[in-house]
């Protein structure tokens, strides 16, 4: 999808969580080292079912920090722990690539629409 709208709940058409789960983000960098470890090529971001995949900024760095991604500015509460169903989309060993790679949950400090290409920069 080339954009979409972050409401205050989350992003719109997602089934998200308010609060500290309302969004969630992944870094691109992260799809090819879980791929790495299964032993193949980089895992689709659909796959993990994170809602936003960005590059070339530290996510982990941020925690607890406000970041803009558009007009929409998110505070990066916890990591995304890898669900159940990691080993059933991946294979076996799936759970274990993700664990510690899964993204970033968020919640929404200010909505706005984001789109693709967007710069992801903290606030300061």
């Amino acid at each position: 999808m080339a954009s979409a709208m972050i409401a205050e709940d989350g992003l719109e058409g997602d089934r998200a969580r308010v609060g500290k789960r309302a969004v969630t983000l992944i870094q691109q960098e992260h799809l090819a080292a879980i791929g790495g470890f299964l032993g193949g090529r980089p895992v689709a971001a659909e796959v993990l079912r994170r809602n936003l995949v960005i590059s070339g900024i530290n996510l982990a760095a941020l925690k607890g920090r406000e970041v803009q991604v558009g007009a929409a500015v998110l505070r990066l509460t916890i990591i995304c722990a890898p669900c159940s169903r990691m080993e059933e989309a991946l294979g076996k060993g799936g759970y274990s690539a993700v664990r510690g790679h899964g993204g970033w949950c968020a919640d929404v400090v200010r909505p706005g629409p984001v789109s693709l290409g967007d710069l992801v920069q903290p606030v300061d």
